[in-house]
């Protein structure tokens, strides 16, 4: 099954989050901070959205970070997901 994503929304797929701190500490699953980064796996073709005219900046293979809350999270054939509106992607990481 593969994801669509409409308008100005993108599709991510979160990057793994840190097993242990920078001291060597490892973390219980429940202790891990959830990751704000993510890898876009499929952008939206903009266009008209709410009567403004959006340009999609992102594009797929882009590794990003996006606010804390946002988004919808799906799950699709055992994998994880979240859809977010392009305003919700704070930075792409280079």
């Amino acid at each position: 099954m593969k994801l669509v994503p409409l308008g100005d929304r993108v599709v991510l797929k979160e990057l793994d989050a840190e097993e242990t701190t920078k001291s060597g500490i490892v973390l219980p699953g429940q202790a891990q901070e959830k990751p704000q980064q993510a890898e876009i796996v499929a952008v939206g073709p903009g266009g008209m959205v709410d009567g403004k005219e959006i340009k999609m900046e992102v594009k797929t293979g882009d590794k990003v970070i996006y606010s804390k809350y946002a988004g919808t999270n799906v799950k699709i054939d055992g994998e994880e997901y979240i859809i977010v509106r392009q305003s919700d992607i704070l930075a792409i990481v280079e």
